[in-house]
C-alpha cells in the first residue's frame, strides 16, 4: 500500500523515479488537493537530449498523466553559462545563435510524451532566455544575489568535488546555481510553478531555489530528484559502444535506437520496463518475472515499447520487424543503417579496415583490426580474417549493397554511391 495519497507520488515511487523529495508530506498533500505546474529544465549543449534525459521526461509525461502542468523549461540563458555540476572541467562557451539551433532541434521530441495542445492544462514550454538574457545586473545583484551565501554555496557537493580535485571554478560557471534557483522564483511568478524536479545531481540546485523562494516570499516550493542511473555493469546511461544514444531521429534511426534497448542486460530489464515504458504494473511484474531464453522477448517488448513513445508505434513495429528479418531469417532487411560510399573507391578496392571505421563499427583502424583477429567480422555473412583484405566492386550483391557486419548484432549495409 503506497504511503501517498497523491497518484503522482504514488505512481513516480511504484516505478522507480523518486530519489529525494525536499518535504514529502507537504508536496503529497498539495498534489493531492489540487493541480500543480512543476517543471524540468534542459540545457541545449547539444542538438539531440540523449537517452540518459528520458527519465526526466517520463517524469513530464507522468506529471501530465495525473492530472497536473508540465514544463520543459529550455536553457537558453542558463546555457550561455553551462552547468558545472560534478564537471571536472568547464564546459565550452557557446555562441548565440548555437544555442537557439539547439533548443530548436531539442524541443521537437517532447511533444512524443507531453502534450502542448489538449483544451484543458496545457503542457508548456519556456525558454529562460525570456527573464535571463535581459537582465539588470545590478539589479540583480542587490535584489537576488544578496540573498546568497558564498560559504553555503561553497559546502554543496558539486563544489566541492570541483574544488577537492583542485580544479578551477570561474565566477561565471558559480553563478549558474544562481541563475537557475532564479527560475525557480520567476516560474513561480509566471505561472504559479511549486515543484522543480530533476536529477539527483541537481539537487543542490534545486534547494537552492526553495531557499531563494522562501527569502522572496513566493509560497513553499518543492524538489524531487530521480537517481541518476547506471546499467548493471555501471555504465552511463544514455550511451552504447557506439556513442551517445540520441533522441533525435535524425541523429539516431529508430532501428539502431530499438537495437540500444534490445540489447539492454538482463538485471536491467524490469526496471527499465517500469522507468521507461507506459505498461501497467502488473504487466511488468508479469514480464520481470520471466527468465531464461524467454527474457528475449521480453527485451524485444521493452525496445518496442520505448522505441514507439519516441518514433511513433509503425517505426518501432517496423524496427522490430526489420531485427527479426535480419538476426532470425538471415534476410537481408532494407531497413538496415545503410552509409553510401564512392562507387571509384569500391571499384578501386576499398581496405576493410577503412571500410569497418567508415561504417562506425571501429574507431580506429587498430580497433578494427582487433575486430578481424577476435573472428568478429563478416561481409556478405562470411567470416573475414585477412586484414589486408581490399572490398570491391565483386562485394556488391544482387540488391546493389554490401552487408557489414560486427558481431551478431550490428550490421551495416554499405551502398556504392
Amino acid at each position: 500500500m503506497s504511503k501517498f495519497k497523491s497518484e503522482f507520488l504514488h505512481t513516480l515511487t511504484e516505478r522507480g523515479f523518486v530519489h529525494q523529495i525536499s518535504d514529502e508530506t507537504g508536496l503529497d498533500d498539495l498534489l493531492a488537493k489540487e493541480q500543480v505546474t512543476a517543471y524540468i529544465g534542459f540545457d541545449p549543449t547539444a542538438p539531440s537530449l540523449h537517452a540518459g534525459s528520458l527519465i526526466q521526461i517520463m517524469m513530464l509525461h507522468w506529471f501530465q498523466k495525473t492530472g497536473h502542468r508540465p514544463i520543459s523549461l529550455m536553457g537558453g540563458g542558463t546555457g550561455m553559462v553551462g552547468d558545472p555540476s560534478f564537471k571536472d572541467e568547464a564546459r565550452k562557451l557557446m555562441t548565440v545563435d548555437m544555442i537557439e539551433e539547439n533548443i530548436a532541434s531539442i524541443q521537437r521530441v517532447f511533444a512524443n510524451y507531453i502534450d502542448y495542445d489538449r483544451a484543458e492544462s496545457p503542457a508548456l514550454m519556456i525558454n529562460n532566455a525570456d527573464w535571463l538574457r535581459g537582465i539588470n545586473y545590478l539589479e540583480f545583484l542587490r535584489d537576488v544575489g544578496r540573498h546568497f551565501s558564498v560559504n553555503r554555496m561553497l559546502s554543496f557537493e558539486s563544489v566541492k568535488t570541483r574544488l577537492d580535485r583542485e580544479q578551477s571554478l570561474s565566477f561565471l560557471e558559480f553563478n549558474y546555481m544562481i541563475l537557475q534557483a532564479y527560475d525557480f522564483v520567476e516560474l513561480y511568478r509566471q505561472t504559479g510553478c511549486r515543484l522543480q524536479m530533476g536529477g539527483s545531481d541537481q539537487w543542490g540546485n534545486i534547494v537552492n531555489g526553495i531557499d531563494l523562494g522562501h527569502r522572496m516570499e513566493t509560497p513553499q516550493l518543492y524538489a524531487l530528484t530521480a537517481p541518476l542511473l547506471t546499467t548493471s555493469s555501471g555504465a552511463k546511461m544514455g550511451k552504447s559502444a557506439n556513442g551517445a544514444v540520441w533522441l533525435n531521429p535524425d541523429m539516431l534511426s529508430a532501428y539502431d535506437f530499438w537495437q540500444f534497448w534490445r540489447n539492454t542486460e538482463d538485471a536491467d530489464v524490469g526496471r527499465f520496463l517500469k522507468l521507461y515504458t507506459t505498461l501497467p504494473m502488473d504487466e511488468v511484474a508479469r514480464l520481470s518475472a520471466l527468465g531464461g531464453s524467454e527474457i528475449n522477448e521480453v527485451k524485444k517488448i521493452l525496445a518496442t515499447e520505448v522505441t514507439a513513445m519516441l518514433h511513433g508505434r509503425a517505426a518501432a513495429d517496423e524496427a522490430a520487424e526489420t531485427a527479426r528479418k535480419t538476426f532470425e531469417e538471415g534476410a537481408l532487411a532494407e531497413n538496415l543503417p545503410t552509409i553510401e560510399v564512392g562507387k571509384a573507391d569500391i571499384d578501386a578496392g576499398i581496405g576493410i579496415l577503412t571500410l569497418l571505421v567508415q561504417a562506425g563499427l571501429a574507431g580506429s583502424n587498430g580497433e578494427a583490426r582487433r575486430h578481424i583477429k577476435g573472428g568478429a567480422v563478416k561481409l556478405n555473412d562470411k567470416g573475414v580474417s585477412d586484414e589486408r583484405m581490399a572490398v570491391d566492386a565483386d562485394a556488391v550483391t544482387e540488391d546493389g549493397v554490401i552487408k557489414l557486419s560486427l558481431g551478431k548484432k550490428k550490421h551495416i549495409l554499405v551502398k556504392p554511391a
